[in-house]
């Protein structure tokens, strides 16, 4: 049997008619090979966040059930525009939203996660020679209520849809030619990486690069779907997302990240930090706040400093949370900063190889760029700073792990 591919249309790709013809090419091409398709397609470009700003022109609180259920039009739109231009061609072909597959999720509007794929129905159709074309970034819950996925939520389709479908691979295109050592808008000599293992991809991705939605490659990880990223716009290499092998320890590391999306709050003399981190991270925790880097040391008088990131947006929030369980005890300061960014570097060879942190820490200290707080885990190493440095230490840290060149 011919084998079965998932591919995936972000909205650059799907931007205009136009590009939506280009694409229809490319998938009929892709057809006439022999291959059978199942195709999850984003809205056009800039199509949510016009529907978003249109639900927020009635001043309310926009309700997230129907906020969902607004914007799961976007890509309902495009998978059937798409399904029209290949039957113009007279290529067979269908078009389902999400709840038609179906993809069952919980009901978390706005961020919902899958529980379930059931493929029996794209199948159907696949073996009656269509291409199928799903609307990516939604589901239904089990009381067939619409919901989305959250931003880069059309990745997760596919993937999850490949993992249901048992496909040979899933392909994401996009306006980029792939995964790069950094963002090739930051660092012009960025180089292209042809292949990476999923626990590279998944600290990137969730470190800032926007090439692919972390959910999404936690999830190619698990059920083993090998992924090519790659560009709408050329025939170019692209990067392969897949299992780790042996020759990917041979690069101590593979890229750079940047996060922008932070910020910090430090509380000063605290009088007893596992109270004061039960109570404050307990707060946070109860309403959805996630607490990222945590530093803590002691002062010389027995109390404690503590330092965390959050996600920039919960700041307000967090802060007032804070305000309000140490209010009235002596000495305790509450500083934030709003404009942080988390450079990491990531690689696989930091499980063997030493002295990574030593040159990192050197390389941004040359650079007078102060450390405010470190995350670390076994292949990431990341670095909390003020914004205004972040692409400063991104290029310099490029350079510093010498990433410009091909790995021997």
């Amino acid at each position: 049997m011919s084998s079965l591919i998932v591919q995936k249309f972000g909205g650059t790709s799907v931007g205009s008619i136009e590009r939506i013809s280009k694409v229809v090419e490319r998938v009929a091409s892709r057809a006439r090979k022999g291959h059978r398709l199942a195709i999850v397609v984003s809205a056009m470009a800039g199509e949510t966040d016009r529907m978003i700003g249109l639900a927020k022109q009635f001043g309310a609180e926009v309700n997230r059930r129907e906020l969902d259920a607004l914007l799961a039009t976007g890509e309902q739109a495009c998978a059937a525009l798409i399904s029209i231009a290949l039957s113009a061609k007279g290529i067979a072909s269908i078009s389902f939203q999400g709840g038609q597959v179906p993809i069952r999720t919980d009901s978390n509007f706005g961020n919902a996660s899958i529980q379930s794929v059931a493929p029996q129905h794209v199948l159907r159709h696949l073996d009656e020679g269509k291409i199928v074309i799903v609307a990516g970034y939604q589901g239904v819950t089990d009381g067939n209520e619409i919901t989305t996925l959250g931003r880069g939520g059309s990745d997760l389709t596919a993937v999850a849809l490949a993992a249901a479908l048992d496909a040979e691979q899933c392909e994401i295109y996009t306006d980029v030619s792939g995964v790069f050592t950094a963002d090739p808008q930051v660092c012009s000599d960025a180089r292209l990486i042809r292949k990476i293992s999923y626990d590279e991809m998944l600290e990137l991705a969730s470190l800032g690069a926007k090439v692919l939605q972390a959910r999404s490659v936690q999830l190619a990880k698990r059920y083993m779907i090998p992924i090519w990223v790659g560009s709408s716009f050329e025939d170019a290499e692209g990067t392969w997302v897949t299992k780790e092998e042996l020759t990917m320890e041979g690069t101590v590391v593979s890229g750079i990240s940047c996060d922008r999306k932070d910020a910090k709050i430090s509380l000063r003399h605290l009088p007893d930090p596992i109270q004061s981190m039960t109570q404050l991270f307990s707060a946070l925790a109860d309403i959805q706040v996630v607490v990222d880097v945590i530093v803590q040391d002691k002062t010389t008088d027995g109390k404690t400093n503590l330092t965390f990131t959050i996600p920039r947006e919960n700041l307000h929030t967090a802060l007032k949370i804070a305000q309000q369980i140490f209010k009235g005890i002596p000495d305790v300061e509450i500083i934030s900063e709003e404009k942080v960014a988390k450079i990491s570097a990531v690689g696989l060879g930091m499980r063997t190889h030493s002295g990574v942190a030593a040159k990192m820490f050197q390389c941004l200290a040359r650079e007078g760029i102060e450390v405010w707080a470190v995350s670390t885990s076994e292949i990431k190493i990341s670095c909390v700073i003020d914004e205004r440095y972040a692409e400063l230490a991104v290029r310099a840290l490029h350079d510093q792990f010498g990433l410009a060149k091909e790995p021997h």
